[in-house]
C-alpha cells in the first residue's frame, strides 16, 4: 500500500502505516478466532462505518485485493485455507464499496 497511488491517499497516516498494519493484523486475528485484542482496544469492528469516510469504489477494492492476495500467496496456505481467505476478503472488500467506480 505504501507505494500504491490509489490506496495510499486513503490512509490518514501516509508517512507511517504501522498503525494501519497493526489494526488490520489484530482485526484478522480476531476474525479468524484469535484473541479479542482488536475489540478490547477499539470496540466493535463496524467495518463499513469505519471505512465510510473514505471514497471506496471498485478500483480501490480491486487494488486492495491485489495486495491482500499477494499476502496470502506469501503464506502459501493449503487450497482450503486459500479459498476461505479469498472468499472472506472478496466479501468484505465488496461490502466496503461506498462510491461509484472512478477511473484514473
Amino acid at each position: 500500500v505504501a507505494t500504491d497511488d490509489v490506496l495510499l491517499p486513503l490512509y490518514p497516516e501516509q508517512s507511517d502505516l504501522s498503525g494501519a498494519k497493526e489494526r488490520l493484523t489484530l482485526f484478522l486475528q480476531q476474525y479468524w478466532g484469535g484473541p479479542t485484542t482488536y475489540s478490547d482496544e477499539r470496540g466493535h469492528p463496524r467495518l463499513r462505518q469505519r471505512h465510510f469516510p473514505f471514497v471506496i469504489g471498485e478500483l480501490e477494492r480491486d487494488r486492495w485485493m491485489v495486495h491482500m492476495m499477494a499476502a496470502v500467496d506469501e503464506l502459501s496456505p493449503n487450497e482450503t485455507v486459500r479459498q476461505q481467505l479469498t472468499e472472506y476478503m472478496t466479501m468484505a472488500s465488496t461490502a466496503m464499496i461506498n462510491s461509484p467506480s472512478q477511473t484514473i
